[in-house]
């Protein structure tokens, strides 16, 4: 019995020791597993094909990489530090270059906002990085260091190059071919073709032309393709002998148009028959403008009315008034939520880019007309490639 009991107490005495020492070595296990393993092979360089604001850098990937481990990059303008601003932050499962590397990109423009793009490139940064994770923080002991150097071309867009250099011969090419034969071929546009017909009829009534402009000011690609319109538009009613009334809603509009048909009619050899007053403004805010106008249409019941210009709600309300008075109506708009409204309620619609080819239609000037021609004949070669394109990719989707 007391050898018995001599055993137990021996045993209630070993029992905590080795309890306590499995519980150290699980513990010593477990850190040895949560340990962070640091990456290596840390460098910077260049970001190659920029104006010199960004630096890359690139690192073997860790054994340690998981979604839960994050890298932190540091940056410093000092070799020695202190490394305390943070440049950036990635999860330790993304950025790979390949099986084999992080690559990133740091942005010093954002880094050292307000600093001067030169200052930046003499400027050489060091950086250091930070695994973080569940097992505390593991630095990497190289520091990486580089300049950031501005580059003349962007290498990696070099297609761009050559699809400028071969539109650029293709519309000298154009321009050339149209002086020596001004009566190239261009795709016949209704809209454009019954110019002459309602300006000659707005004559034979004794009616005036009324031309519209869009909502638009100056600075709209589509107000100005609407003021070349009404330059050619002004001549041949200048030669015609009819009446032009021009209504604004912008006063650096109207102004611009009264020089064009000024310049319209001089060009006519009528200077005399020019009226700076049919030329005006009617009001500058949407609704009032549109009601104006649609005044205009009814009391003077012109024979033509052009609407050329961007518009927008107002389009299909001086539509459908103009069609009320029995007027030709000819629109021409690159607002493509207003064109349906055009279509149903005018004679002929330009639609889309036909509103800025107009004035090379009209004019038939070889500056304007080869210009014109080379710009089909590069969205003919861009359809072509593309369904070459889709071919191939069909193709090999096959084999």
């Amino acid at each position: 019995m007391k050898i018995v009991n001599l055993k137990f107490q021996i045993f209630n005495l070993q029992f905590p020791i080795l309890l306590t020492f499995f519980l150290f070595i699980g513990t010593v296990l477990a850190d040895e597993t949560n340990r962070l393993i640091p990456s290596t092979d840390f460098q910077a360089f260049d970001t190659q094909n920029d104006a010199g604001g960004s630096v890359s850098l690139r690192w073997r990937i860790s054994p340690s990489d998981s979604p839960n481990v994050e890298y932190a990059i540091y940056i410093s303008t000092n070799k020695d530090g202190p490394f305390d601003r943070e440049a950036l932050r990635i999860k330790s499962n993304t950025n790979y270059k390949n099986a084999s590397f992080h690559v990133v990109t740091v942005d010093l423009k954002k880094i050292y906002a307000g600093q001067d793009i030169r200052t930046l490139r003499k400027t050489p940064y060091y950086f250091q990085l930070v695994m973080e994770g569940q097992g505390g923080k593991e630095v990497v002991p190289q520091i990486a260091s580089a300049k950031g150097y501005g580059n003349l071309f962007n290498l990696a867009e070099w297609y761009n190059l050559i699809i400028m250099l071969t539109f650029s011969g293709l519309v000298l090419y154009s321009i050339a071919h149209a002086r020596r034969n001004p009566n190239i071929f261009l795709r016949k546009i209704s809209g454009l073709d019954a110019v002459d017909e309602a300006l000659g009829r707005a004559t034979e009534m004794g009616k005036p032309v009324l031309f519209v402009h869009g909502l638009t000011s100056m600075g709209s690609i589509s107000t100005i393709a609407a003021v070349n319109i009404l330059g050619r538009i002004a001549r041949k009613i200048a030669e015609y002998d009819a009446m032009l009334k021009v209504v604004n809603n912008d006063p650096i509009v109207m102004s611009v148009s009264q020089e064009v048909v000024k310049e319209s009619y001089l060009e006519a050899g009528r200077p005399d028959a020019y009226n700076e007053d049919n030329i005006f403004l009617v009001a500058s805010e949407q609704f009032p403008y549109v009601a104006a106008v649609s005044g205009i249409m009814t009391r003077e019941k012109p024979a033509t009315n052009f609407f050329i210009g961007y518009f927008y709600a107002e389009a299909l309300l001086l539509a459908e008034t103009g069609a009320e008075t029995g007027a030709i109506q000819i629109a021409g708009t690159d607002a493509f939520t207003q064109l349906p409204f055009f279509i149903t309620s005018c004679d002929y619609t330009l639609m889309g880019e036909e509103l800025y080819a107009a004035s090379a239609y009209l004019s038939r000037e070889p500056l304007l007309l080869g210009s014109l021609r080379a710009q089909d004949i590069g969205k003919a070669m861009l359809i072509a490639f593309f369904i070459l394109a889709e071919f191939g990719v069909f193709i090999r989707a096959l084999f």
